[in-house]
């Protein structure tokens, strides 16, 4: 029996993957999580064969999660279910340890097969992620400014173009505004800007908005 952690903040989510799962009879939903400590916890405490993560949660980021699962849980095959499109974070999602990436839009038959292969040690990703990979590699080794941002400035940078305040990104992903306002400035300099509305032109010009 394969044991599945679902880690996602909304209640909705993960009552819909525990419906998509109770169909498969060789598939068991064995524990949740609402944040990153949580999946930890779980991980730690209990015997989990793949965990189910999203990237946005209270906290720290699934990418850090991941990181961390990575890193203490090697041989623990975890598949980033994302709201966020393949295409803006899947190769990050990939390069910091996960097993394959799907974004929530896809269907439930999609999701079956993806945690199938991953458990049996495979990597799933989508055709729209396949394509991306490959004009990344046809990409001669150019890299776009964005591609230079750490996971937690692509992160804030997101959070700032759609026009949330440094005191509400603050919030939302618990840390300090001063903390938000070095990471800004950082951004800024390596994406060579100088307002969120530059940002928010970018990310429109690039397709990066979800």
């Amino acid at each position: 029996m394969i044991r599945i952690l679902i880690a996602d903040d909304h209640a909705v989510v993960r009552e819909g993957i525990k419906q998509i799962i109770m169909d498969c009879p060789d598939m068991v939903v064995g524990g949740e999580a609402t944040n990153g400590h949580e999946v930890l916890d779980e991980i730690s405490k209990n015997k989990y064969d793949v965990v189910v993560l999203d990237i946005s949660m209270p906290g720290a980021s699934g990418l850090d999660i991941l990181k961390q699962i990575h890193k203490d849980y090697a041989n623990l095959p975890v598949l980033i279910f994302s709201m966020h499109p393949e295409e803006h974070y899947a190769i990050r999602a990939l390069k910091a340890g996960a097993s394959g990436y799907l974004s929530k839009e896809r269907g439930p038959e999609e999701l079956i097969t993806a945690l199938q292969k991953i458990v049996k040690g495979g990597k799933y990703i989508s055709s729209i992620l396949a394509e991306k990979l490959a004009d990344h590699v046809k990409s001669n080794g150019l890299i776009e400014p964005h591609e230079t941002l750490s996971d937690r400035e692509y992160q804030i940078m997101h959070l700032l173009a759609r026009g949330k305040r440094v005191k509400d990104i603050a919030k939302l992903l618990y840390l300090s505004p001063k903390t938000i306002s070095t990471y800004r400035f950082r951004i800024f300099a390596k994406m060579d800007m100088n307002s969120n509305e530059e940002l928010t032109r970018y990310m429109i010009d690039n397709d990066l908005f979800a």
